[in-house]
């Protein structure tokens, strides 16, 4: 507001240049244009009319400039032609994207010259030339990064010749966040839109070491084709939203999304953000920008983690015994034990010991002990170096499986035939084919059952809220935790020989293990609440287990489970599960599903299903 009044009050003051009268048609006619839509991030409102995701009243020049294209630009104009006196907080110095655009639209030759030192200074550091979409793939351990995360990287003119990409700055996206929220309830006001977003451009060697290091996810490179015009013009309108809040939700309105509507900023014509109506999944919308044609090359870039099990993969059990004594005392290397060991085999335990050093300074306070240790490693190193590592390059997320799912599904429960339909918002089990996705991870929001019975009776099988589960296998080097946790509605064996549908809430933690090439085994001890209407108290605890071997074969995935509900009001319930799926195509499934279930409250209850499963976005 008191923007606007200073506006107004320059121009009415210091008239120095008067605004040209744009006819009420031509106005109308550029207010709708792609572009301007896209500058001011308008999308059409439920009612009708235009609203903008931009939730700052610092960014619009009208008084219902929010709601109203056609004022808003009415007002860029006029302020356009404010006397230069107001220097970098003139308008063509604040919107030098709008600026550049009505120059040509309007041929607005007359313009007061305005010095915008900041903003030609802030460009030319940038100095952007080409761009390169970044995704940091899943990350279960943060609840902002479940599902990836994507960034923008600008690059400058000789970046790609001289390998300098660290020095590039970052467009990144982000909810902003004030004081310690702890996860659930960072979870919880992501998903309420509890908090505001921001654009901010930061030199992209902080992104690599937070993403590649502190969280150990792996990075994808994508080189975009813009042009550098189109990456100039894209980071004009960065400019224009420095520190402008945007609400942010994490399934649609968020980190991918906005970028998104960068890339419309960058080439107008791209309809990139109407294809994600409901949700905007990071890896959907990698995939939405490749099939517009805009990625011209991929890199990867493996994590620290990835980096060190690879290392250490050839090694033996003995081997790796040797990795850890050498990350604790480096006088391990001149012992005759070691040195005795073939040179080739003491050059990969040295540069094993390294990386699992390196790993463990991750996020940590600077160890005066830990950095004579690395520097004992590195020298060994240097003086024995081992094989280059040869990293395999996993499949490319944006290939796997798309992130709505579909389900129609036939079966029986004990003698009744029934028929089953589901939808599940996004975006992965299990059982879920698992090219682009780490075996073990699952993460399922807002899935949906319902039941049709014989007779045709109908009931709803079951609601889960979410359900995330992280089964990373231990090794001798690492021990990661194994978790999950589910909430929502489903059906239990009731007193009288039917199903109740109950609320609950369970998690649990324990151990996952390799078991073969492409086998896990985990066992997790749980805890559940549950509300149930045959129960006496409000809210029932009960502890339990959850144990089972998940193998990625030649069909696909395939699960057994066993898990078992134990009640401080005596009630029990165990069940036994097999589930296994045929990837008939990336986006096509077919399960076959067979459970045994026991509970006090009724005898054993079987059940058989045939699932047809459908992903899409």
């Amino acid at each position: 507001m008191l923007k606007r009044l200073a506006y107004l009050a320059l121009c009415a003051c210091a008239p120095l240049h008067a605004a040209p009268l744009v006819d009420n048609t031509r106005l109308q006619t550029l207010a709708n244009d792609p572009f301007w839509i896209s500058l001011g991030h308008y999308e059409t409102a439920k009612l009708g009319g235009w609203r903008s995701y931009v939730n700052d009243p610092k960014f619009f020049l009208a008084g219902d400039g929010a709601h109203q294209p056609a004022a808003e630009l009415e007002a860029t104009v006029k302020a356009l032609y404010a006397p230069a006196s107001a220097g970098n907080q003139h308008a063509q110095c604040v919107f030098p994207a709008r600026t550049r655009w009505l120059k040509n639209q309007l041929q607005l030759h007359d313009l007061p010259a305005v010095d915008c030192a900041e903003f030609k200074q802030w460009f030319k550091d940038v100095a952007p030339h080409s761009a390169v979409m970044i995704f940091p793939a899943a990350y279960l351990n943060s609840p902002s990064s479940m599902f990836g995360h994507t960034l923008l990287r600008i690059d400058q003119a000789d970046v790609q010749r001289d390998k300098t990409a660290l020095l590039s700055y970052a467009i990144n996206f982000g909810a902003y966040i004030e004081g310690s929220d702890n996860s659930i309830l960072y979870a919880w006001k992501g998903l309420a839109g509890g908090y505001p977003g921001l654009f901010a451009l930061v030199p992209y060697q902080e992104k690599l070491s937070e993403y590649r290091s502190l969280e150990n996810r792996d990075l994808w490179e994508y080189r975009l084709n813009l042009t550098e015009e189109e990456t100039g013009r894209m980071v004009e309108h960065v400019w224009e939203l420095k520190q402008i809040r945007f609400d942010y939700f994490f399934f649609d309105e968020n980190c991918s999304y906005r970028l998104l509507e960068l890339l419309q900023v960058a080439r107008p014509g791209l309809r990139l953000t109407e294809q994600f109506p409901l949700t905007a999944i990071p890896t959907d919308t990698v995939k939405a920008v490749k099939q517009a044609g805009l990625v011209e090359k991929i890199d990867y870039r493996p994590s620290r983690e990835r980096e060190l099990l690879d290392r250490a993969k050839p090694l033996s059990d003995e081997e790796q015994a040797w990795v850890l004594q050498l990350s604790n005392d480096t006088g391990v290397l001149k012992s005759p034990a070691f040195t005795a060991l073939p040179r080739e085999r003491q050059a990969l335990i040295q540069d094993a010991a390294y990386r699992l050093e390196r790993y463990r300074a991750n996020n940590q306070e600077r160890d005066p002990e830990r950095s004579r240790r690395s520097f004992e490693l590195l020298r060994a190193i240097n003086g024995n170096p081992p094989a280059p590592l040869d990293i395999q390059r996993p499949g490319l997320p944006e290939e796997g499986h798309d992130s709505r799912t579909w389900q129609l599904a036939a079966g029986t429960r004990e003698d009744r035939a029934f028929a089953e339909y589901g939808l599940r918002m996004a975006y992965h089990d299990l059982n879920d084919n698992a090219y682009g996705f780490p075996l073990g991870a699952q993460i399922e929001i807002l899935n949906l059952k319902v039941r049709q019975y014989e007779n045709n009776e109908w009931q709803l099988q079951r609601l889960d809220l979410a359900t995330i589960r992280s089964l990373t296998p231990r090794n001798e080097l690492l021990q990661p935790l194994s978790w999950q946790v589910t909430g929502g509605l489903e059906r239990v064996p009731g007193k009288h020989g039917d199903e109740n549908l109950v609320s609950h809430v369970n998690g649990g933690a324990g151990g996952t293990w390799q078991l073969g090439e492409d086998v896990l085994g985990f066992a997790l001890g749980t805890a559940r609440l549950e509300h149930n209407n045959d129960f006496s108290e409000f809210v029932s605890p009960a502890g339990g287990f959850n144990a089972g071997v998940l193998w990625r074969n030649p069909l696909g995935n395939l699960s057994l489970e066993a898990k078992g509900d134990y009640f401080l009001n005596g009630e029990v319930r165990r069940g036994i599960s097999l589930n296994q799926q045929w990837e008939l195509s990336q986006n096509l499934g077919l399960r076959l599903s067979a459970q045994r279930d026991f509970s006090h409250f009724a005898g054993p209850q079987n059940e058989v299903m045939l699932q047809l499963k459908w992903y899409h976005y």
